[in-house]
C-alpha cells in the first residue's frame, strides 16, 4: 500500500521531464494517473510501458475545451481527480526589446493561461468530489528577475500569485482543496538541455549554469517530483498558498 493508493491524479506536460518523473513517482506510491501532453507521439511512447494504472490524454493546456475534456476523460478512466499537477510549460530566452508579441503570447498562454484553466476546472471538479490538492510548477524565475527572460519571468510570476489566490478562495469556501507552487532552478530536463545545446558552446553553458548554483550542480527531475508528491499528499494537509523553492541555494545567495 503506497501513500497514494486509491488516489487519482492528473499530470500535465507528462511526456517528459518533471511531469514524467512525477507520473513515475505517483505510480510507485500507488496512484492511478492520467498523464496529458500536447506531444501525442511522445506521450504514447512515455505511457506505453507504464501499465493499466495509467491513461494517456492528448491535451492542449491553452484551450479551455481541451481542459474540460481532459478532466472528464481522466475521471471516466481512473476516477474523480484528487490531485492536479500543472507541469506543462514552455520557455523563451529573450529580453524585453527582443521578445516579439507572438513569443510573449505563446509563453503566457502555456504557462499562465494553462495553469489558470487547470486550476479553474480542477476546483470545479474537486469541490464536488470531496477536495484535493493542486500543485503548480512555477520557477525561481517567478521569484527573481532575469535580464533575458521577459516573458518567462512574467508568466512564472503569474503562476506564483495565481496559486495564492486559488488557495485563499478554496480555503474561504471550505472546499478542502489546497493549492501550492513549486519553484525549481536549473533542472536536468529536455527544456534545459535544449537551452544548453542551442548555445554556441554547450559545455561552457552547462558550466556557467552549474556555477550559479551554490550546491554546484543542476537539479534532478526526481528531486522536484518528490517535492510535488509531498505537496500532493496527506503529509502537507496544513500547507496551502505556499511556495516551495528547490534551487540548490540559488535564491539564498
Amino acid at each position: 500500500m503506497g501513500r497514494f493508493t486509491g488516489t487519482s491524479a492528473l499530470v500535465t506536460g507528462a511526456a517528459s521531464g518533471i511531469g514524467l518523473l512525477t507520473v513515475h513517482r505517483l505510480l510507485e506510491e500507488g496512484a492511478r494517473v492520467a498523464m496529458s501532453d500536447i506531444d501525442e507521439a511522445g506521450l504514447a511512447a512515455a505511457a506505453g510501458p507504464l501499465g493499466p494504472s495509467v491513461c494517456a490524454i492528448h491535451h492542449d493546456v491553452t484551450c479551455e475545451d481541451s481542459w474540460m475534456e481532459a478532466i472528464t476523460e481522466a475521471g471516466n478512466a481512473i476516477g474523480p481527480i484528487a490531485v492536479l499537477v500543472n507541469s506543462a510549460g514552455t520557455g523563451r530566452s529573450s529580453n524585453v526589446e527582443e521578445t516579439t508579441l507572438e513569443d510573449w503570447r505563446r509563453v503566457m498562454a502555456v504557462n499562465a493561461d494553462g495553469t489558470f484553466l487547470g486550476c479553474k476546472h480542477a476546483v470545479i471538479a474537486m469541490k464536488e468530489s470531496g477536495g484535493g490538492s493542486i500543485v503548480n510548477l512555477s520557477s525561481v524565475s517567478g521569484l527573481v528577475g532575469g535580464h533575458n527572460l521577459a516573458a518567462y519571468n512574467a508568466s512564472k510570476g503569474a503562476v506564483r500569485l495565481l496559486t495564492k489566490s486559488v488557495a485563499l478562495h478554496c480555503a474561504r469556501k471550505r472546499y478542502n482543496i489546497r493549492c501550492n507552487s513549486v519553484h525549481p532552478a536549473f533542472i536536468e530536463t529536455p527544456m534545459v538541455d535544449s537551452l544548453i545545446q542551442r548555445s554556441r558552446d554547450p559545455e561552457s553553458t552547462r558550466r556557467k549554469l552549474e556555477a550559479q548554483i551554490p550546491l554546484g550542480r543542476l537539479g534532478g527531475a526526481r528531486e522536484v517530483a518528490d517535492m510535488i508528491l509531498y505537496l500532493a499528499g496527506p503529509e502537507s494537509r496544513f500547507v496551502t498558498g505556499a511556495e516551495f523553492v528547490i534551487d540548490g541555494g540559488l535564491t539564498a545567495a
